[in-house]
């Protein structure tokens, strides 16, 4: 059964979420203070001990997401920031998602001279098989940019939104497997499907109340 649904708008940022996004830096408190005061603004957050980052091209983040849902446990938060899509993993999920994906021999193939395409995310073709695109991973040491507090509506703020906002103070996260799985599933159903993306795509809501 799918664990999708379409609505007009996407579920903002609760306070239980927002503390827990400001638990990964140095000072939650003046975080969420800074939030409280700002919430139409964007903020930095390091990696590695709260959560990973696994950062997508647009349609293939929404492409691995989808399969996350109709066939698989759910995801995280997610956001979209900046032409990318950002899936909140388990800590440890930057270090072990790329060696699985070159394991697994699905790493990025190259076509010398081919340009990228926007309409398909950047993803290239390699023989029968589609290949994952290149997926940022950020963990111990990084920082990511989050959308702002207030930038939950289709439009978003300063280029951000969330699609699967933080709504608990212990939210459940992917690991590399998951990821690697929702991976290769997109990659597979990008050959088969039209590089023209659905005119209501960002239509898209996750069902949270179906997450594992």
């Amino acid at each position: 059964m799918s664990r999708t649904r379409k609505v007009s708008d996407v579920s903002g940022l609760t306070p239980d979420g927002a503390a827990w996004l400001a638990s990964a830096g140095t000072y939650p408190r003046s975080t969420l203070a800074l939030w409280e005061e700002r919430p139409d603004a964007p903020f930095v957050l390091p990696c590695g001990a709260v959560f990973d980052v696994v950062s997508a091209p647009a349609l293939f983040g929404r492409r691995m997401l989808d399969r996350m849902w109709d066939e698989g446990p759910g995801s995280g938060p997610v956001a979209q920031y900046r032409g990318r899509i950002q899936l909140f993993a388990a800590p440890g999920t930057a270090q072990r998602l790329p060696v699985l994906l070159e394991w697994e021999e699905w790493g990025t193939s190259e076509i010398h001279g081919a340009p990228e395409s926007a309409a398909d995310g950047g993803l290239r073709q390699a023989g029968r098989a589609g290949a994952v695109p290149p997926l940022l991973c950020h963990g111990t040491g990084d920082a990511v940019t989050v959308p702002p507090a207030a930038g939950a509506g289709p439009q978003g703020g300063h280029g951000g939104r969330w699609l699967v906002a933080p709504d608990t103070r212990h939210p459940w996260l992917p690991g590399p497997e998951v990821l690697l799985w929702a991976a290769v599933r997109a990659a597979r159903a990008a050959v088969r499907i039209s590089i023209f993306p659905p005119a209501d795509q960002d239509a898209n809501v996750y069902d949270v109340s179906r997450r594992r």
